[in-house]
């Protein structure tokens, strides 16, 4: 230890350093940065007011600002403060955790997650894409989504090719929105979802793309896209995506992502 600086102090600098950098990466995914940016600096600058230069009087004021700017923040950050707490407890950021859970339970998760209809749903996909019909289709996870199935048309029914393709027929009443699927069972369609507000996505995503991408930008769901102008598969899981995939590698992604998960 040098100068009463030891290892609790590296732990604690590198503590908030990662936290900061996984807001900052957060704030860069969206139109907020420059936000994310001026508040740093105000922070920054009540810092060396406060506590470096001492001066009483605009120290007391930007204390004042600071206090309240905070319950402010909370407003304005709502769904990026959401999506940061969701991308920091999600498991695969503690790979301890992980581990230990694959060595203890994954006979058991692999048993239950087998029995998900996979085939019935890729079949539907793959005749979907064949018709260019669009299609919005979510796999719920761990994380509860009745809050999304109460804003849709509920029903409950089993994973069926033919009536997944119905549900998405254009003249259907229920084809626009999204299907969610709970518990191996069709729970709700024309749902509402929140869209990504990423700047990176390609331009030719449309809204089913922002829409799955976004939502599985703030669930641990998986959501899957027909294109309706290409006819293009593509599959969505914690904000990341791969597109163009055939039948063979959509079965074979959602296999592995309901095994781990």
């Amino acid at each position: 230890m040098i100068l009463g600086f030891g290892v609790k102090d590296i732990i604690d600098i590198f503590l908030v350093a990662y936290l900061m950098y996984q807001f900052y990466k957060l704030m860069r995914e969206t139109r907020t940065l420059n936000i994310f940016i001026g508040i740093m600096a105000i922070i920054f600058t009540w810092f060396l007011v406060a506590y470096v230069f001492k001066m009483q009087l605009l120290g007391s004021i930007l204390d004042k600002v600071v206090s309240v700017g905070s319950i402010a923040l909370v407003v304005i950050f709502q769904n990026e403060i959401r999506r940061f707490l969701i991308r920091m407890g999600s498991e695969k950021n503690w790979l301890l955790i992980q581990k230990i859970k694959s060595r203890f339970f994954a006979k058991k998760n692999v048993e239950q997650n087998l029995t998900f209809p996979v085939i019935p749903l890729v079949l539907a996909c793959q005749n979907m894409a064949k018709t260019k019909t669009g299609a919005l289709i979510i796999i719920e996870q761990k994380m509860n989504l009745q809050e999304y199935i109460e804003l849709g048309e509920q029903f409950y029914a089993d994973v069926n090719t033919q009536l997944i393709e119905s549900i998405f027929f254009k003249n259907s009443p229920l084809h626009d929105g999204a299907l969610i699927i709970s518990n191996e069972k069709i729970k709700a369609a024309r749902c509402v979802l929140p869209v990504s507000k990423k700047t990176t996505l390609p331009k030719q995503f449309g809204l089913r793309h922002r829409a799955a991408i976004g939502f599985s930008e703030q669930t641990d769901a998986l959501a899957i896209v027909v294109s309706e102008e290409t006819g293009n598969v593509l599959l969505a899981h914690n904000g990341k995506w791969k597109e163009n995939l055939s039948a063979e590698q959509l079965k074979n992604l959602l296999i592995n992502k309901l095994k781990k998960d």
